[in-house]
C-alpha cells in the first residue's frame, strides 16, 4: 500500500470500478476504496452557520422569558408599546416562541430556516429602526441577517449535490 503524498502511477480499484490514473496516493481512490470525501471550508462554513443559527434564536427566545440576559421588552419600539398598551411583555413572549420556533426549524431545516431567521432579523431591524435607538444594534443585526442568508444558500448548494 502505498504511503501518503508517494507517487503512485496506477490504482487498481476493485468492485468493478475502472482503472484510475493517479499522481499521489492521497487522490480520490486508495487501496481500492473511495475515499469519504473531506468537510472543505464552505461545509465547515455551513455547520458553523447551522450550529450558530440553531442556538442564538433558541437562547434569545428562552430569554425572553426570563429576561437574564436582557430586559428584551426595552428593544419594543414605542409605537409598537403604545399599540399593544398592557401587552407589550405578553407580545414579547410571543416573539420568544417564535424565535425558539426559528431555532429548531435551522436545525432541521437549514435552508428554509436561515431566511425564516433572515427575515425575522429584517423585522427587528425594522422596529430598532422604528424606535430611533438602538441604530448599533440594527447595524450588528443586519450582518447577523446577511450570515443566515448565506446559511439558507450554503443550504441550497449542498441540496442540489445531493
Amino acid at each position: 500500500m502505498a504511503e501518503q503524498g508517494e507517487m503512485v502511477d496506477r490504482i487498481i480499484v476493485e468492485e468493478e470500478v475502472p482503472t484510475i490514473m493517479a499522481e499521489t496516493a492521497t487522490e480520490e481512490y486508495i487501496a481500492g476504496r473511495r475515499r469519504a470525501p473531506a468537510c472543505g471550508g464552505s461545509c465547515q462554513a455551513f455547520w458553523t452557520l447551522r450550529s450558530g443559527y440553531t442556538l442564538a434564536p433558541v437562547l434569545a427566545g428562552l430569554d425572553k422569558f426570563r429576561h437574564l440576559l436582557v430586559d428584551w421588552d426595552q428593544y419594543l419600539a414605542p409605537q409598537m408599546r403604545e399599540r399593544m398598551s398592557d401587552r407589550g411583555r405578553r407580545f414579547m413572549r410571543a416573539v420568544g416562541v417564535i424565535e425558539v420556533a426559528a431555532g429548531l426549524l435551522t436545525a432541521v431545516k437549514p435552508r428554509i430556516g436561515g431566511y425564516v431567521v433572515g427575515g425575522w432579523l429584517i423585522g427587528i431591524i425594522g422596529n430598532l429602526l422604528l424606535s430611533g435607538k438602538y441604530r448599533d444594534i440594527a447595524l450588528r443585526d443586519l450582518g447577523l441577517a446577511l450570515g443566515a442568508f448565506s446559511l439558507a444558500r450554503l443550504a441550497e448548494e449542498r441540496d442540489e449535490r445531493s
